[in-house]
């Protein structure tokens, strides 16, 4: 995966255990337009307070991350870690340090071991290529099974441009933003201005319509950089060149998104809960969420048992209004539930066939309105509970 004009490396630092990718560095050629999106959580880690106070500049260069501790909750000492680790980088990549970014992800609380970054990172720094970006990917995981990428190609004044992006996300999901950290790279021109627009377009249809357990972090960063050497006119206001960009964009982001929940921790199903026929959209919207986060309904679909009632029994609490005996359920184009009415066992059976696939939809209609809304999820296993029990161990 090469988006012209960015580098990368990755490299084991002994911040999560001896011998594993846990530190990456992400590298513009020149400062890259640059925009992004982070927690909404109160609790924000040290990375993000750095990264958000750089960014108001709208540029980049780099990007450090480390796995298996969060910086957060460490006082002053973890901001000023933070930026010692990044100043050294920018010292080792002869860039101003304004125009490093840092991001984090794993234990909260923990006090970040700096020396182990900064002496790793002269490896880092003479390991950069083109052709880095997959080992990046998974030297940011921490529970996640896989790393977590996507690239698509389009076209901008008839200039081809790449935008490529990877993640890292298993646990701690759910709308707005979630444990994600998100880094994404184009070669197309754009203002700051355009690619925070286009981030901000983008989250609704992606990252904010996952949920795996309901929790959210404190580190949460979703950064965009953009090289412009793809040759196009910049994007500077919105018109055909922003609306290609923005596509591709979405399609990145969504499949990335798509790949967190489905790597959900301990998961086994990845599903959509589809509502459709809701009175409202904030009804649309809660009746897909509180399905879509039901603990009955998710380890439901572990057993791969065609629950219904639970999925009812969600709906019935959600907030959404609609009238319970007009409630049509199906699990892809097999339907268990007509007007509030469950259709048997042969039904069940046929809708089992369909969980037992992997990945499948629910769809919901109300029957009470016009609007529609999503969210995609997976189930909860046993093993969701080992991971967590354990996570520090």
């Amino acid at each position: 995966m090469i988006v012209p004009g960015f580098k990368f490396a990755a490299a084991a630092a002994g911040i999560k255990k001896p011998g594993v990718l846990d530190l990456s560095l992400m590298v513009a050629d020149s400062p890259a337009a640059a925009a992004g999106v982070f927690t909404t959580c109160r609790v924000k880690a040290a990375p993000v307070l750095v990264c958000r106070e750089r960014l108001r500049a709208g540029s980049a260069q780099a990007i450090l991350v480390n796995a298996g501790n969060a910086n957060a909750c460490t006082g002053p000492e973890g901001l000023a870690v933070a930026r010692e680790t990044c100043r050294r980088a920018a010292e080792l990549l002869n860039l101003p340090e304004r125009l490093v970014l840092p991001a984090s992800t794993g234990v909260i609380g923990a006090p970040l071991p700096g020396d182990r970054i900064t002496a790793t990172l002269p490896q880092l720094v003479a390991g950069l290529n083109p052709d880095g970006l997959g080992e990046a990917a998974r030297a940011i995981m921490t529970t996640d099974t896989r790393p977590k990428a996507s690239l698509v190609k389009g076209r901008i004044d008839g200039k081809e441009f790449t935008l490529a992006g990877i993640a890292k996300g298993s646990g701690m999901i759910h709308p707005d933003m979630a444990t994600l950290l998100v880094f994404v790279f184009t070669d197309a021109a754009a203002t700051p201005k355009v690619l925070k627009t286009l981030l901000r377009q983008a989250l609704p249809v992606s990252f904010n319509r996952i949920t795996v357990d309901g929790d959210t972090s404190t580190n949460d960063t979703i950064l965009l950089l953009a090289s412009g050497l793809a040759g196009n006119a910049r994007i500077e206001a919105a018109g055909p060149a922003m609306t290609a960009l923005g596509e591709a964009l979405n399609q990145v982001l969504g499949e990335l998104a798509w790949q967190v929940v489905a790597d959900g921790e301990g998961a086994r199903h990845a599903y959509k809960v589809l509502v459709q026929g809701a009175a409202t959209p904030a009804g649309a919207k809660k009746a897909a969420m509180t399905v879509a986060l039901s603990p009955l309904v998710k380890t439901a679909m572990a057993g791969e048992d065609v629950n219904w009632g639970r999925i009812m029994a969600a709906l019935g609490r959600s907030g959404a209004r609609f009238d319970p005996e007009r409630v049509d359920i199906a699990f892809d184009d097999k339907p268990v539930v007509q007007n509030g009415r469950g259709l048997g066992p042969e039904a069940e059976a046929a809708a089992q066939q369909v969980i037992k696939s992997g990945a499948f939809s629910v769809t919901i209609n109300l029957k009470a309105g016009n609007f529609t809304d999503y969210y995609d999820t997976c189930d909860f296993t046993e093993d969701y509970i080992r991971i967590n029990a354990s996570y520090r161990s």
